[in-house]
């Protein structure tokens, strides 16, 4: 559907001195069936799940509905549904549908049942595009992002359980480290689980730690990541993989807050903040019995899809000048290069882009920049370490005078920010938090030009 569909007092605050953009909102009203007259509310940016399951923001009540049976998803400036993988399916326009944008006044086909999707036109009610071009690590100044800004600068200062949705690539863990990064918990450390990468008979002591003896090979207590994030945040990347079983229990622990490490009958308090991430539809895996609907509902207080890169290619020629910047080029790249990344649909996204960028600059394909002369060491001799002593000795000496120099540079290079200079130096915000630490133990934070607050635990 065209932008331009829209009236324009829909999208735009008429007459105002700095009109940004704003999202459209939107009533859902069945018209037939046997729940007729019922209605929803859909708020801008917002979502609404229809289906036949009492948690769904527009119940029907009708046996040819699933559960959840489909979703409607405000946009900037369109409407989205998507069918969550129903029975019968979702029916709109004479067509069958399983994700498509329709105009307001749609009317969509449930079962024996319709429903209505009509426009709401009050000019009080709508929410502002941010006006910044980044969010943490984030970057990009299209209307998806900007939209997508608005929410993380709402809920960022929340404790609300968050779940990000979006295709591979499209940066889920990069807007969990970034909620991290501008919450209260910012000082408290950032534990991210990949749940794909955990065989299941693991799963259970790595979410929640054991005590020694709970089962073979347990030859000591151990903290799971819910206490070693205590204090900070958890972010569970691809949650969907995670067994029923597990899931009941992880549900448990984020009601109540408390939680045994297997083999122990002691309860722990956590305090923790729980992000999660999955490129699983998780609404079609709770028709389908492999994810628990409560836990559905429990993870997605504030539910966020990323937009893919196709969708946004106004950011492509920013995001290819920053990772090109990130590596050590200089100057602009080549106009033929972005022209040739501006006609590419990127399958793998953001991700995708930051290796080509790499791997040009690694073949030659762009240049990083005019060749700088290595340093005058004879000129620094007295910096190196004392050349009497043993080899050995000199070794660990010059080492330590190495990654205190290095560290000093990288720093000065991400302006004190950690995360940055992690990714400049092509290693995890973690171990450079820890090599920060041991390296203040020497010169004291001061002369790393950071701020202590970015050291977390």
């Amino acid at each position: 559907m065209a932008e331009d569909d829209f009236p324009d007092d829909v999208t735009t605050r008429v007459g105002h001195t700095n009109a940004r953009p704003r999202s459209l909102s939107v009533e859902l009203v069945i018209v037939d069936g046997p729940s007729r007259g019922g209605r929803a509310r859909v708020p801008p940016g917002g979502v609404a799940r229809i289906g036949s399951s009492p948690s769904c923001d527009l119940q029907v009540d009708d046996r040819a509905v699933s559960r959840l049976h489909c979703e409607v998803r405000l946009r900037t400036r369109s409407i989205l549904v998507r069918d969550s993988g129903s029975t019968n399916g979702t029916h709109a326009l004479g067509l069958s549908l399983v994700e498509a944008e329709v105009p307001a006044g749609t009317v969509l086909g449930l079962g024996s049942s319709a429903v209505r999707i009509e426009a709401d036109l009050d000019d009080g009610d709508f929410v502002e595009i941010s006006d910044h071009k980044s969010f943490g690590e984030l970057l990009g100044e299209s209307l998806e992002m900007r939209r997508l800004y608005a929410v993380l600068e709402r809920v960022a200062s929340t404790d609300s359980t968050v779940l990000v949705r979006g295709e591979t690539g499209t940066g889920k863990e990069v807007v969990a480290r970034s909620l991290h990064a501008e919450s209260h918990r910012a000082k408290g450390p950032f534990v991210a689980l990949d749940c794909s990468t955990i065989p299941e008979n693991l799963f259970e002591s790595e979410l929640f730690g054991h005590v020694k003896g709970a089962f073979s090979g347990a030859t000591q207590d151990r903290a799971g990541v819910f206490e070693e994030a205590s204090g900070g945040t958890l972010f569970l990347d691809e949650l969907g993989e995670l067994p029923l079983p597990l899931q009941a229990k992880l549900l448990r622990v984020l009601e109540t807050r408390t939680l045994r490490r297997v083999g122990s009958n002691t309860l722990r308090a956590v305090d923790v903040r729980v992000l999660a991430a999955t490129n699983r539809p998780l609404d079609r895996c709770v028709n389908e019995g492999t994810f628990r609907e409560d836990l559905y509902y429990r993870l997605a207080v504030v539910e966020l899809v990323l937009p893919p890169l196709r969708s946004r290619p106004d950011d492509v020629r920013l995001l290819a000048t920053h990772f090109f910047h990130a590596r050590g080029g200089e100057g602009d790249l080549p106009e033929s290069f972005l022209a040739r990344l501006e006609h590419r649909s990127f399958p793998g996204n953001v991700r995708e882009l930051k290796h080509m960028i790499e791997r040009a600059m690694l073949l030659g394909t762009i240049r990083p920049g005019p060749v700088r002369r290595p340093p005058d060491l004879g000129a620094r001799i007295d910096e190196l370490p004392p050349l009497h002593l043993p080899l050995k000795d000199a070794r660990v000496a010059w080492t330590e005078n190495f990654e205190l120099l290095y560290v000093k540079s990288v720093l000065a290079r991400a302006n004190g920010n950690v995360t940055h200079a992690a990714e400049l130096a092509g290693v995890s915000r973690r171990f450079l938090q820890r090599l920060i630490v041991r390296l203040a133990g020497q010169g004291g934070t001061g002369e790393l030009l950071v701020d202590p607050r970015e050291l977390g635990d």
